[in-house]
């Protein structure tokens, strides 16, 4: 078991950065594959990017270029840094790790983008 709690959400002009963290209860060193996801109002939930254990990545084609995901295992804490942010990135964001095959969620920081 693991519990992930997130913080780093607000509200940031279009344009502006934010840098979510989650910080796990346990040593993420031995969890795989860990990453965010977000949900916006009244869609489903969505894949923003994954890390594995050895540092390799993923994202989903709207935030590449854009969005960084990282780990810093001695820590125990994920990171998600979120540059030139647009209002289609308003969403809560949850932390995500998935132990044999079992998920684990934070309970999410929201991310609002508006002037």
């Amino acid at each position: 078991q693991v519990q992930l709690v997130e913080s780093g959400g607000g509200l940031v002009q279009p344009g502006g950065s934010l840098r979510l963290s989650c910080v796990a209860s346990r040593s993420i060193f031995v969890i795989y594959t860990m990453g965010w996801y977000r949900q916006a109002p009244g869609k489903q939930r969505e894949l923003v990017a994954t890390i594995t254990r050895v540092g390799g990545t993923t994202y989903t084609d709207s935030v590449k270029g854009r969005f960084t995901i990282s780990r810093d295992n001695a820590k125990n804490t994920l990171y998600l840094q979120m540059n030139s942010l647009n209002p289609e990135d308003t969403a809560v964001y949850y932390c995500n790790a998935d132990i044999n095959d079992y998920h684990y969620w934070g309970q999410g920081t929201q991310v609002t983008v508006s002037s």
